[in-house]
Parts: C-alpha cells; structure tokens; sequence
C-alpha cells in the first residue's frame, strides 16, 4: 500500500540507498540473502487457541493500484459489527502507512467448519444506469481496490479459480468485485471461503495455531427474502439467519443431508449468476479448517515474504553481479588511470631539481599547481555545503542502521509498522551525527555564524519533508483517505522533530565546534589563482550525466522492486540483498567522485567541494527520471495520484541526493589529502 506519509520520506531515502558493495563480504552475505527470507524475530508472541475458541478476523484499509490512496474499509456498505465496528490498537507506524485495523461481524471458532453462513443484507446503491453516476461501490471495483483481511497477525492470501487453474496470491488481498468483460457491469464478492490452517501446539494440551489464512471470493446473486425481526426466528442453532434463500446452491440449502462447502462448480453452474454491484446484496461466507503438520508458527510468515517464490532469489544475485561488474570496471580504471599517473606524479613531484634544471625554470604542470588553493573553502555558500553533507551523514547512517537491523530480522512485516517506526526513530537519533558533521566542516571553512548553521541542520531537511507531508496529508483528507494521517500523530511527529531531533542536532554541533579544525597537508594562499579554460567533457552537464549513470546502473533492479514494495501492496524482505547493494552503491558514488576530482585538479581546477557533490548526487536525478517510467505500471489516472507520486518520489531523490552528494565530499575530502601529503611543496 502506499505509505506515502513520512514513512515515503524516510522509506525511499532509504529506498533508493541501497545499493553499494564490498566484494569482501560477498561470501558472507550470500547466507544472509537466504537466511533473511526464512529467519525474523516477529516481535510477537505465538497465540495458542483451544477448540471452539473464538478467532477474531479483522479488516484492514482497502488498498487499489489505480488510486494509491488506501480507504477505510467501511467506507462502502459492508456488514458491520453488532455494536459497530472499533479501532484496534496501532502503532506510529501503522498509522503513518496508512493502516486502520478495526473489528468485523464474522465469526470464527477454532476448528468449527461453517456452511454458507449469512452475514447481512446490505444496500450497496443504485443499478447502473447511463447518465448516472455510479454506486461506491461500482467505483470501487472500477478502480481495483481489494481488501485486505486479518486474523491472528496474519494477512489474507487471495484464492482465484477459473475452469482450468487455481491462483493463490500472497500480496494485495483480495478483490471487491470485478467488471464482466462481455457486460463490462461491475459485480461484487458477495460470497468468501475462508481457508484457515492451523496445527496443534506440541508443547501445549489441546491447543492449535493458526498457520495460513486464505480467502476465494465469489459473486453469487441470492435469491431471497427477508428473516422476520423477532430475534429468537433468526438463530437456528450455532448458525445465523437474516434471509430465506429462494434458489440456494449446495452449500446454502438447509435441506440438504449432507453439509458441503461452497465451490466454483456451484457458483457457476447452468442457471447461476454473480451478484451485480447494486440494490440489496446478501452476504454470505464459508469457514474451513485445515490441519497442516508440516508448517510450522515460526514459519508461517516466510510463503509471504517470499511472495510463493514469485521472484527468485536468482534475480537478485544476477542484479548483484550486474552491480559487480560495474564495480570491477571501475575500480580497474581507477587503478589503471589513477595509480599509475599518480606514481609518476609523485614521483617527478618530489625528485629533486639539478641545476641545469633549475636554469632551465621548468614550468610545472598538474595537480600540484593547485596546491594554494585545493584546500580553499567553496566559492559559492560554504554554510550550505556543510549543512548538506551534515544531513547527508544523517540519512547515510540510519539507512544502514535500518537495513542492517532488518537483515538481522528486527523489522519483520509481521509486526506492522516496525519498519517505519524503525527508519523515523533512527533519523532522529542520527540528529547528533548530523549537528556533529556540519559543525566541523563549518569551522573548517572558518564559518561565523555557527548558529544558523546549526538550525539550518535541525530545521532544513526535516523542515521540507514536513511541509510536503503536510500538503499531502491535506490531500488524503481531500479524497477521504486513510492515509490522512490523525492530528495526535501529527503532534508527535512534532516532537520527534523539535523535542528530541532538533536538541540531538545542537548536542553534536556543541562537540563538534570544540573539536579542532579539520588540518589540511598543505597551506592556502590569500590570493585565488586564476583557472585555465577547462575542455567541454570536464564540463557540469557532461560529470553529471556519467558521475551518476554508474551507481544508478549498479542498483536500479533492486530498485525496482523496492518500489513495488512501497508502491504496489507487495513485499520485500531480502535485505541480505539489499545490504550487498547498499556498500555497492556507496563503492561507485566514492570511485566516480574520485576520479573526476582528479581529471578536475589535473586541468587546474581547484573548485571541486561542490562538483564532487553533484557528481555522485546525480544518481538521484537518475532514479528521479526512472520514477518516470515505474508510473506507467501502476495504471494511475488521476490528478490526486500524480500529485502523490511525483510528489514523493522527488522528495526521495532530494533525500537520495543529500546522502550520496555528502559521500562524493568525503570521498574527495579523504583522497585530496593523501595525494597532497604525498609530495614535497617548497
């Protein structure tokens, strides 16, 4: 589902983060990327439940790839609870998500098989007609939405069957309805078979789990007539009664001597039709219980995260091989280029003059002539160079923290909303890294005005996340939208920021003005020397096109599923895979960087703080524009969407932008020192 809250903010900086490698650690990773599908600490304790028991079942936001804008599932005229349906408990996370759990008339009882049981008769809205406006519900199912149930922490797979196949789908719940294609009327889901696996607790007497929850829907038009009001006439036994059904099918016949449950056979059998999204429907459902041995509690969750294997594993290791020949390519022109043009550098850099040569007055060439100037602080604001790579530092340390506790299995969807609450808490906490880093840059650039600097950390980046969250929560309250985020959570996500982010910031700051200027090899002159005219390929346009296409290229399948994740209800839990991408995507943001910082101090350029940080920054341009392309999937057509989408994906790249922009600066930073306290300067 869309989590486009602040959860897309600091979900798609991370997002897009993942991508960098050490070839070291391939090896060692190569179990994690496995491991991390089949091992995770779900963060709950296993329910045990005894025969007969009730089972609640639960209903979650109704969620569509047309509108990416989740709603309430009582929003259309569902059957409700006696007493009306109520919240359950949720975390920040939840909330930011776009989640709203809340309790549903169906009854479940551990192990008790249930026939054709009737729920409610509802008026879903008028027929439709040409020239009128459609029914909600006919809306709904015109825009794909599905719903997504609950029971026991565990989400609905989706069952369909036609006359030759049977789909199970692990992802995106299951369908309202769906549109006829030789009527092209919309039908609704009238009818579920409820399929629950448990097994029994060996440690425990008589008690059983629940292993699997699948829900086939069906649409069967019920002919029927109403139940009198009087209460005592609407039980008939364990079973509850609110119509007489006029032409039942097997399963809902009472006379029938023997109980089935329902089947595609019946419900499409000569003389049967689905039920059209329109005047009053009966609901009705059927309960089975099936014993599995073989799956385990523990286990329960792993069919999901694998999505039933609908995406090997192999996929992942091609794109990581993919991203280790781009590695390999440049460290070897790095290594073929660089070293071997630095040693000869350093060698006629520090060889000693003789006398004729000396007469002779050799002109110098090279980077060494910048030597006055390369450690000048940037021409154009330093003050923002230092608060950038100081929430660069920030996003970079809590995407790994994230990633690394999740590939630990910390953060498993089994407990909604973990992850979320995981990237929020960590970016706050990461707030002394951010004031710690700008604060010494800033001084390193003999900066006055420290404290703006300070609150320009604390205020900017979040400042821009907040108000762009804030105009898109006004538009999910627009198109009533679940993803409308409730005002208390607003309120503490402020005091996340100011009560425990923005003091982190100022504590860091505080240390980091105290630590001593960062020392530099060599001195800086007072007067600027003049800079050559550079050749058209050391131009901005030209470092930005190549400086970002190769990290992009090392990480962009990883991306995309990542994006289907956020963006499309399904799951993604290889973050084995996602660490490997990770350091990759770091190893070519720092080796690009590298080496047209050199190119650039060879041709006598000394401006290289703020092009080694649009060099490796542009990979965000580039997954900004892949964004692009990704939209086309997802079968959007409104302007409430487009708003959505393009609104949080670029401020993903934004966020993407500041944390491999501050790893090109201290890339350039650490290579601009080694090679300058290399060589002799008289």
């Amino acid at each position: 589902p869309p989590h486009r809250s602040l959860s897309s903010l600091l979900c798609l900086s991370i997002l897009s983060t993942m991508k960098v490698e050490v070839t070291s650690l391939a090896a060692a990773f190569f179990l994690m990327g496995d491991v991390s599908q089949a091992f995770y600490l779900p963060g709950v304790n296993p329910k045990s439940f005894s025969d007969g028991e009730v089972v609640k079942l639960k209903v979650n936001k109704m969620t569509s790839p047309k509108t990416l804008l989740p709603v309430d599932y009582y929003k259309l005229p569902f059957c409700q609870p006696e007493n009306g349906p109520k919240m359950d408990n949720e975390n920040l996370g939840e909330f930011l998500a776009g989640d709203r759990i809340e309790t549903s008339p169906y009854r479940l009882q551990m192990k008790k098989d249930m026939y054709c049981e009737q729920l409610c008769i509802s008026n879903v809205g008028r027929g439709e007609q040409r020239g009128v406006s459609p029914n909600k519900v006919v809306r709904a199912i015109r825009k794909s939405f599905h719903n997504n149930w609950i029971t026991d922490n565990l989400s609905a797979a989706s069952k369909v069957e036609d006359d030759t196949t049977i789909t199970t789908r692990y992802w995106q719940g299951f369908p309202v309805g769906f549109v006829a294609s030789d009527t092209k009327k919309a039908y609704i889901h009238n009818h579920v078979n409820i399929e629950l696996m448990y097994h029994a607790v060996e440690t425990e007497v008589d008690k059983y789990r629940i292993v699997r929850f699948t829900v086939e829907p069906f649409s069967i038009k019920h002919e029927f007539e109403p139940a009198d009001d009087d209460d005592d006439s609407n039980k008939e036994g364990d079973s509850f009664t609110v119509a007489k059904i006029i032409n039942p099918i097997s399963s809902c016949n009472p006379k029938s001597k023997k109980k089935v449950h329902t089947d595609y056979n019946m419900v499409t059998s000569q003389g049967r039709e689905p039920q059209l999204a329109s005047g009053k429907v009966l609901f009705t459902y059927d309960v089975t219980w099936i014993e599995n041995k073989e799956l385990h509690w523990a286990s329960r969750w792993d069919i999901y995260l694998s999505m039933d294997n609908a995406i090997p594993a192999k996929v992942h290791w091609l794109s990581i091989a993919n991203s280790l020949v781009i590695v390999f390519v440049l460290s070897a022109m790095i290594a073929a280029i660089l070293v071997r043009n630095l040693r000869r550098d350093f060698a006629r850099y520090n060889k000693l003059a003789t006398d004729e040569e000396k007469a002779e007055d050799l002109e110098e060439f090279g980077w060494k002539l910048v030597h006055a100037d390369v450690f000048r602080p940037p021409s154009f604001s330093p003050l923002l160079l230092s608060v950038a790579c100081g929430t660069g530092a920030q996003i970079l340390s809590m995407s790994f923290l994230t990633i690394i506790f999740s590939s630990m299995g910390f953060l498993s969807p089994a407990n909604r909303g973990a992850l979320l609450m995981a990237e929020l808490l960590l970016y706050v906490m990461m707030g002394g890294m951010a004031g710690y880093v700008t604060a010494r840059l800033y001084k390193t650039f003999k900066g006055k005005s420290w404290q703006r600097a300070t609150t320009l950390t604390a205020l900017g980046f979040p400042g821009v996340a907040f108000t762009l969250f804030f105009m898109m929560d006004l538009l999910a309250v627009s198109q009533d939208s679940t993803d409308a985020v409730p005002f208390t959570t607003m309120i503490v996500l402020l005091v996340l920021w100011f009560g425990i982010s923005t003091p982190l910031v100022f504590f860091g700051a505080y240390f980091g003005y105290k630590q001593d200027a960062i020392e530099f090899p060599v001195n800086t002159s007072s007067i600027p020397r003049q800079i050559p005219d550079q050749p058209w390929f050391m131009g901005i346009p030209f470092t930005l096109a190549i400086g970002g296409i190769l990290p992009f290229g090392a990480c962009f399948v990883e991306l995309y599923f990542i994006l289907a994740s956020v963006w499309m209800d399904q799951y993604y839990y290889v973050f084995g895979f996602l660490l490997l991408v990770y350091f990759i995507l770091i190893i070519t943001c720092a080796e690009i960087t590298v080496l047209f910082c050199y190119f650039q101090l060879c041709g006598e350029n000394y401006h290289w703080w703020w092009r080694s940080f649009c060099t490796s920054g542009s990979t965000a341009l580039y997954v900004f524009f892949y964004s692009f392309v990704y939209f086309k999937q997802l079968e959007a057509n409104s302007f409430a969407t487009y708003v959505l989408y393009f609104g949080y994906m670029g401020l993903v790249s934004f966020g993407l932008f500041i944390m491999t922009g501050s790893i090109g600066v201290f890339s350039s930073l650490w290579f601009n020192k080694t090679i300058f306290s290399s060589i002799k300067i008289d």
